[in-house]
């Protein structure tokens, strides 16, 4: 089998299929097309051709889409862009960085030090980025605001040497390179980390996809922030520097619809096609640039290949017949990898050698030439007309795939082969070889003196090629990457914009989730700050509610709504606006994440805050997308999380996958969340008010958190806020709702959520059934009490001999006698974070397992969490204290036959499952 049949599919099916039955004919018609080519240039016979296809279509005629191109540039030469700037100096300079850039990788790497760290990557894509350094990304002092740049994370060496060489990092810095917390003051993180470096990073990218996806979603976020009239950034871009291997993760290329839908032309993605990931090649059978070609195109993007530099251009344009670009199509990625690993003499007997057309084609050029034929990532010219094609492209998004070498200039040890992602240092030959490589004047003598510690280049800032550099970075608006947090002020929401949540609901019932959507919406109404909201709702805003917001705060759509809506009459009927404040992702959990993060990062990106307030099944989270939570941490994002429809057992009739009895213990993993279990809208208003303050106050001094909130769809009669509430309690995590009302022996109960009525059900059942006296606390936070208790152990680890400080959770708790039975809706290891702070004797009640489809009363007590359980808990607990009698549980168990399913009265059955 020929190598061009095994990867046909990924080349368009245009001839090969049909018969000629007129081949005489048929080279007329290509003659008369390479004539047009000639006379009138490529443009030209661009616009022919799609005259052609469209007439072709309107007649029937089947032509089928093309979705891959030959393996060739796509802009032709006659159509690229003149190079602006001074190559030689930007080439000069671009050398320093890529020796510097080794250099600190290498030097992190010696033996006391060992840190480790990513050489091949930015070795490969220097041109990638040097290209829109000195030419297109624009700083935070650019009259159009700036541009947002994503980079690639392996190649923050890259990032950093440009800094030191723009006099912002020094090479104590340099040497500070993984070292954050041994060289506090001097360190840089791994990759672009914005929370460990928060005024240089922006984004951070490393977690293979994030990028990607949080990308799109930026760019979509400056249209958002544009179309609402809270910010003009018609003239800002969105560059995401993707690796070939990274467009594997499913979240790499799952979101490239809504780009394409949304017309997101501000968007620019660069992969940088090495055809390398970690391990191997990307696809060595087949052609990674050509399946991407395909995708992209295919998911509505305009395409561009950089396949080829410029000492291929004359000979494609001698390949007459076409026999070099057939065996460019033919050749499979391994051996494109295989060729950079080896000579120009075998790359003459491999790759031209397969015909005799392309074997004369070279015959005049030494294998040093045969060498030097540079793939197009490495080619300025041929990438400066990329990005500028990229950057005037209206009505899409772009891709630009860009043919490189993964460790070019590093030598034969580091170039093309698969353990080069790996490869942390260089050998002492190594060295040299890359210094007479990028002409680096540093001696043999200085390199041999500690080849762990080679040298720092830096020519001096009256260089001329670093004047030009500098001049050229002030040009386009200051130093890149920059991260700032300075922004408006905004104006918190008055006092009585919260005066919803106090009320209560009255005679009516109503789940935490419609208290909390009230409250929302007298936000939203807030003359002064509504506008700062930002909803992000998936495709469930029904089920939670928030379809009353749909004809007010409408949803987003760039295009507006060009149809006539099938429930225009109703009151609250489907509207769509350009202006519309609803951000409504469709089923597309990892997406709004991506929204949540852009909108929530917004007041150090744009300089205007935004109060995104995401709100989704709470099993589809954290669970489903805990990394992107992380990465929003990391990035600072602030704003509110919703996990409506919340608990194990209050959503029964959805079953197991939809039954959340988690969430707050992987919402407590993430340093910068702070989670909460309201059960009342009051609870709720309070907290949302104190999140605000602490996210946007001008007092506050920690405002990088997000914050988790749980809320139910089981309704309930909602209190009005009690006199003398104890908010201190409410946002720490604990207070007393409901003191015993009689006499007798004591216990008491902490709940959270949906199960705090419960607890009220059970106090009055221990009161009436067997004279028991229990106390009810809601625990707004486990997690936060937690968070606390530790700190105060922390401190007193540190500061022996000082007195201690008492955890929040164990003042408030002092006095109260008795066990404590501890229940939620969730497994009994989240009401157990705090049992180490509690003296008293501890039980928890909770939902362990698997969910499953029932009604909310039986599948309480099959978990045995609901107030009967509750009662037979605090009796087995007294009776072994002699202060029940030693039979009260077993009586409990059979009065209230609690091991039957079937029996169990906890609860409604009212709201949505």
């Amino acid at each position: 089998m020929a190598a061009g049949e095994e990867t046909s599919h990924i080349l368009s099916g245009l001839t090969n299929q049909l018969p000629d039955r007129d081949p005489e004919e048929t080279a007329e018609w290509v003659e008369s097309l390479d004539a047009l080519i000639r006379e009138q240039g490529t443009e030209r016979a661009q616009y022919i051709m799609r005259s052609l296809l469209q007439r072709a279509g309107a007649q029937s005629v089947g032509v089928p889409m093309v979705t891959t191109t030959d393996y060739v540039n796509t802009i032709p030469v006659d159509q690229e862009a003149e190079f602006p700037g001074n190559e030689e100096y930007e080439r000069r300079y671009r050398a320093y960085m890529r020796w510097n850039a080794a250099v600190m990788v290498h030097r992190a790497q010696r033996p006391d030090i060992g840190v480790g760290g990513h050489i091949s990557t930015y070795a490969g894509a220097a041109t990638l980025y040097e290209v829109g350094f000195n030419h297109f990304f624009r700083g935070k002092d650019h009259a159009g605001g700036g541009d947002q740049v994503f980079f690639q994370g392996h190649a923050s060496p890259g990032m950093y040497a440009r800094a030191f060489m723009e006099g912002r990092l020094s090479e104590e810095d340099l040497d500070g390179f993984r070292q954050e917390k041994s060289r506090e003051g001097h360190a840089l993180s791994s990759y672009p980390h914005p929370r460990l470096m928060p005024h240089f990073w922006e984004f951070p990218t490393v977690s293979m996809g994030i990028g990607p996806m949080n990308a799109i979603y930026q760019a979509q976020n400056n249209r958002y922030l544009h179309n609402r009239g809270l910010k003009d950034t018609s003239d800002q871009q969105v560059w995401a520097f993707l690796g070939d291997g990274e467009m594997d993760e499913p979240e790499s290329r799952g979101l490239l619809q809504l780009a394409a839908n949304e017309n997101l032309d501000n968007l620019n993605f660069v992969i940088n096609c090495n055809l390398q990931r970690l391990d191997g090649p990307v696809r060595g059978n087949g052609k990674i640039m050509q399946e991407l070609e395909a995708f992209f195109r295919g998911a509505g993007w305009n395409v561009i290949k950089v396949v080829w530099g410029r000492e291929w251009d004359d000979l494609l344009t001698r390949d007459t017949d076409g026999s070099l670009v057939k065996i460019m199509n033919e050749t499979v990625d391994g051996d494109y990898q295989t060729y950079k690993a080896e000579s120009g003499g075998f790359v003459r007997e491999h790759f031209f050698g397969k015909t005799p057309q392309t074997k004369d084609l070279v015959a005049d050029l030494t294998d040093d030439q045969i060498w030097n034929l540079k793939r197009g990532g490495h080619d300025y010219r041929k990438v400066y007309a990329a990005y500028k094609a990229a950057t005037e492209f209206k009505g899409k998004p772009t891709v630009i795939l860009a043919h490189t070498v993964k460790g070019y200039g590093l030598g034969p040890h580091f170039e093309g082969r698969n353990a080069t992602h790996q490869m942390k240092k260089l050998t002492l030959d190594d060295l040299k070889k890359f210094r007479d490589h990028l002409r680096i004047p540093v001696t043999d003598e200085q390199l041999e003196k500690d080849s762990y510690r080679p040298p720092y280049y830096h020519p001096g800032n009256d260089a001329p090629e670093i004047k030009y550099m500098m001049e050229r970075r002030a040009a386009l608006g200051g130093s890149v990457p920059e991260r700032r947090d300075t922004h408006a002020e905004i104006e918190l929401p008055e006092a009585k914009s919260y005066e919803v949540a106090k009320r209560g609901s009255g005679k009516q019932m109503a789940a935490t989730t419609m208290a909390f959507v009230r409250l929302l919406k007298d936000l939203m109404r807030d003359k002064s700050f509504g506008k700062h909201i930002a909803p992000i709702i998936p495709d469930e805003a029904r089920t939670f509610g928030m379809d009353a917001f749909f004809p007010t705060a409408k949803i987003y759509n760039p295009k507006g709504q060009n149809y006539l809506s099938v429930d225009r009459d109703l009151v609250l009927a489907y509207k769509e606006s350009p202006a519309g404040q609803l951000i409504h992702p469709g089923i597309n959990e990892a997406g709004a994440v991506a929204a949540f993060t852009a909108a929530g990062t917004s007041y150090a990106t744009h300089g205007i805050p935004l109060v995104p307030v995401y709100v989704f099944y709470s099993m589809f989270g954290f669970q489903r997308t805990g990394d992107a939570f992380w990465a929003a941490g990391d990035q600072m994002t602030r704003g509110f999380i919703i996990g409506a429809t919340a608990g194990r057992t209050t959503l029964t009739g959805e079953g197991l996958q939809h039954a959340d009895g988690h969430s707050p213990l992987l919402a407590s993993t993430n340093p910068a969340v702070l989670t909460y279990d309201p059960a009342y809208g009051y609870e709720i208003g309070h907290i949302v008010r104190s999140g605000l303050e602490r996210m946007y106050g001008a007092e506050s001094t920690d405002k990088n958190v997000m914050y988790y909130l749980t809320v139910y769809n089981e309704p309930i009669l909602q209190p009005a806020e009690p006199e003398n509430l104890d908010v201190e309690g409410v946002i720490k995590g604990i207070y007393l709702l409901a003191p015993a009302k009689i006499d007798g022996p004591r216990t008491q109960i902490l709940a959270s959520g949906v199960s705090v009525p419960w607890a009220l059900e059970a106090q009055r059942v221990l009161a009436d059934d067997w004279n028991v006296s229990a106390d009810v606390w809601s625990v707004t936070s486990w997690n936060e009490l937690r968070r606390d208790g530790l700190a105060a152990e922390e401190e007193a680890f540190l500061n022996p001999g000082q007195p201690t400080r008492v955890p929040f959770v164990t003042q408030q708790l002092e006095g109260a006698t008795g066990p404590i039975v501890a229940v939620s809706d969730y497994m009994k290891a989240v009401p157990d974070q705090i049992r180490q702070f509690v003296p008293n004797e501890f039980a928890t009640l909770g939902a362990d397992g698997f969910g499953f489809s029932d009604t909310r009363a039986a599948a309480r007590r099959y978990f045995k969490n609901d107030t009967h359980s509750i009662v037979v808990r605090a009796l087995e607990m007294l009776a072994r204290r002699g202060e029940v009698d030693v039979d009260a549980p077993v009586k409990a168990i059979e009065k209230y036959k609690l091991l039957n399913v079937n029996a169990g009265t906890t609860g409604n059955a009212g709201g949505e499952a």
